[in-house]
């Protein structure tokens, strides 16, 4: 099954975006070659131009702190295990305590440093850190792997409160949800979802098999899915056949 994930509000697509990117700083970083470490380089300074929004670190913690306050609402109800309560209520605890700690905006620390903003501005232009533009940053590159190593270490851990955050704000998004089987009419798919609920992400599992693609559109009152067939040369086209696939829709 293939899973794909389509945010309903702009500050779920951001933390997507920013969990993407660490997902692919995770698998850069414990490599050994120079060039894995320059992307792993790029991704911080992604992470860095995503996370650059003012408006950001308070937006989590007012979600983290409304986490907290709705699980602390099942204190009393029998049906919860208060020793399962306890654990997601201390991640959130420390998630709060690391974002608090935390200086402005997530990466600021990383603005002081001259030699990293050096590399940043030139990374995006094609071409830009060749020695001959960098120097320094080629000597860098030389270095022993575990020597780039520490430095990226040092560098992403100025960026970890914002890593869990993210990592436990999304579980619970995605736990909230409950999945079901829906089936497409003529290929496509509609649902209202109503002021009932204020739904944050919808989730869609396919069987890869059917070699379908879903383009999804959504706000939050309507979602929209129409499976569509990617052609040889990369283009996708109507698929113009019905298939069931797993929906979840997670508020």
């Amino acid at each position: 099954m293939v899973l794909y994930e389509y945010p309903l509000n702009e500050a779920v697509r951001t933390m997507l975006r920013l969990e993407h990117l660490f997902d692919r700083l995770g698998q850069l970083l414990p490599r050994e070659a120079a060039v894995d470490h320059h992307f792993a380089l790029a991704t911080i300074f992604e992470i860095m131009d995503v996370a650059g929004r003012a408006d950001l670190k308070a937006e989590l913690l007012r979600e983290l702190d409304r986490h907290r306050g709705q699980l602390e609402g099942y204190r009393e109800n029998p049906q919860v295990s208060s020793a399962a309560l306890d654990v997601v209520i201390g991640r959130l605890d420390r998630a709060i305590a690391g974002l608090n700690a935390l200086a402005g905006k997530a990466g600021q620390a990383l603005t002081a440093n001259e030699w990293l903003m050096g590399v940043r501005s030139r990374i995006n232009i094609p071409g830009g850190t060749c020695e001959f533009d960098l120097p320094a940053y080629y000597a860098w590159q030389q270095r022993p792997a575990a020597a780039r190593r520490a430095d990226l270490d040092a560098w992403v851990a100025t960026l970890q409160p914002l890593a869990e955050a993210l990592q436990v704000l999304l579980q619970l998004l995605r736990e909230a949800g409950l999945p079901h089987m829906v089936a497409t009419s003529g290929g496509g798919y509609q649902q209202g979802l109503g002021s009932a609920r204020s739904y944050q992400l919808l989730r869609i599992r396919i069987d890869e098999a059917l070699a379908l693609v879903p383009e999804i559109a959504g706000h939050r009152l309507m979602v929209s899915i129409r499976l569509m067939r990617q052609k040889a040369d990369g283009r996708l086209e109507p698929a113009g056949t019905d298939a069931s696939f797993e929906l979840t829709l997670c508020a």
